[in-house]
């Protein structure tokens, strides 16, 4: 049983030419090309000891590893997508050997064709947009406030406070929300597509405000600058809009069922 795994970073049509110089790929390894049905997937070779699937349940849980992973995972597809559209596929998508990736290409070829012409152009940006603050604590919310009347127990006084303080985070994330929406609803109209990702965790987005919109956003390259300055315009007092991009096309692409694991 081999000891190492084929590594797949992002598909794109067959050309012919040679990978485009880059970064070399995740652990050092150069990356490589392996052609069938008229496209091309972009590889590298993997230690399964790192990237079998036992491994990689416990490496998913690292976060050093995770976002080194990433940040090498991204270099390559970025690299890529500079000389033309390409399919990057999710991190970590890990197949036994090279001729699972021909059966791949043979067996979803369609496929993978409609979804590079409907990238070709077109570029991914992502907004994420925080409440830029919370109501107090409870236990704070009304403290050294005097009870209503002198018959009303400390306790009471906790539990009004602490009612007063639920209703005003739900009126603070609603307003958060709507203006989000509202938000949303112009880069929509500016995109060719959107997708919608879950809140991140604050663990990975460093911050404990709320965030009320993590949006991609599909747009032609001509109207990249328009969109950059739509982001620009609608940012608000109360919120905390952060553009990023453009990127290779992630959210607009296929899932493979080699994510997380070994296929």
């Amino acid at each position: 049983m081999t000891d190492t795994g084929t590594y797949l970073y992002a598909i794109a049509r067959d050309t012919g030419a040679p990978p485009p110089p880059g970064p070399t790929g995740l652990l050092g390894a150069p990356v490589r090309t392996i052609a069938e049905a008229g496209l091309v997937a972009y590889v590298g070779t993997v230690p399964l000891a790192q990237f079998g699937e036992a491994a990689l349940k416990r490496n998913l849980e690292d976060l050093t590893w995770l976002e080194a992973t990433a940040r090498a995972h991204h270099q390559v597809v970025e690299a890529m997508a500079e000389a033309g559209p390409v399919a990057p596929v999710r991190l970590v998508t890990v197949y036994r050997g090279d001729e699972q990736i021909h059966r791949l290409l043979r067996d979803r070829a369609q496929e993978f064709t409609e979804v590079l012409a409907r990238v070709a152009g077109r570029r991914e940006w992502g907004v994420k947009v925080f409440a830029a603050a919370r109501p107090a604590a409870p236990d704070d919310a009304g403290a050294g406030e005097p009870p209503e009347s002198a018959a009303e127990r400390p306790g009471t006084a906790y539990l009004k406070r602490r009612r007063t303080n639920l209703r005003t985070r739900e009126e603070a994330w609603h307003r958060a929300a709507s203006r989000a929406e509202r938000i949303d609803s112009v880069l929509t109209g500016i995109a060719v597509a959107r997708r919608h990702h879950r809140a991140q965790d604050p663990q990975l987005s460093g911050r404990d405000d709320w965030m009320v919109l993590n949006g991609a956003y599909l747009v032609e390259d001509e109207r990249g600058e328009e969109f950059a300055a739509a982001v620009a315009a609608l940012r608000d007092p109360e919120l905390d809009v952060q553009l990023t991009g453009p990127w290779a096309p992630y959210s607009f692409t296929i899932s493979e069922s080699g994510t997380g694991g070994t296929a």
